[in-house]
């Protein structure tokens, strides 16, 4: 009698999702362009000429690198996200020429710069956040002001939530006011005792006067 044959378990192979290109710089390649740029710039400065513009390689992986940092969770909630890959994009362009060759790693390179750029658009709005706070409080209409959270109506809202504030925030911002008004009023007081020690100097110089001044 034979034996029966064993059925073969097939083997069951997970599909392998591609990452999305969209999002995704080839770094050597990237290093490269720029390299060919770089010399370009070189070649115009010693020339004279006008640096060539960044080549549309070059400034697609600029685009993609801020998109990419931007769906960061630190900076995806923020209604101000095209802003601050817009101005990722320019300090890119505009300080690009800075790069140098020996340091082959241009990603983490431009996606440090993009990062502070981030930083910088976000005080800026909060900022203007901030100004807008601040009219609404002195203004005879905070009274009347929505606050209540379109989430959960049972939640009501402070006046810095609704405008997106935190408690350090109103504080940073309420502090960097109080210096500049002290600053200006030790400014103002210099100059109100200079010219009283110049009125004072006039004075006597002008009584102490000698009998040949006044013949």
């Amino acid at each position: 009698m034979s034996e029966p044959k064993k059925k073969k378990k097939k083997k069951t192979t997970k599909k392998k999702y591609k990452k999305d290109p969209a999002h995704y710089v080839d770094n050597l390649e990237f290093w490269e362009a720029l390299c060919v740029w770089k010399d370009g710039v070189i070649e115009a400065e010693e020339c004279g000429e006008p640096r060539p513009p960044v080549t549309d390689y070059i400034g697609g992986c600029f685009l993609k690198m801020a998109e990419g940092l931007s769906r960061r969770a630190c900076f995806i909630n923020y209604d101000f996200r095209e802003e601050m890959v817009g101005d990722a994009i320019e300090n890119c362009v505009l300080y690009a020429h800075n790069f140098k060759k020996e340091g082959k790693n241009p990603f983490a390179y431009f996606t440090q710069m993009m990062y502070y750029a981030f930083l910088r658009r976000i005080q800026k709005e909060k900022k203007q956040m901030y100004i807008k706070y601040k009219m609404v409080e002195q203004s005879n209409e905070f009274k009347n002001f929505p606050r209540w959270d379109d989430r959960d109506p049972h939640e009501k809202l402070s006046l810095g939530s609704s405008f997106r504030l935190s408690d350090n925030d109103i504080e940073k911002f309420s502090q960097k006011k109080k210096k500049t008004t002290t600053k200006k009023k030790k400014t103002a007081k210099k100059k109100v005792t200079k010219k009283v020690t110049k009125k004072k100097t006039n004075k006597k110089n002008s009584s102490g006067g000698t009998l040949d001044g006044l013949v």
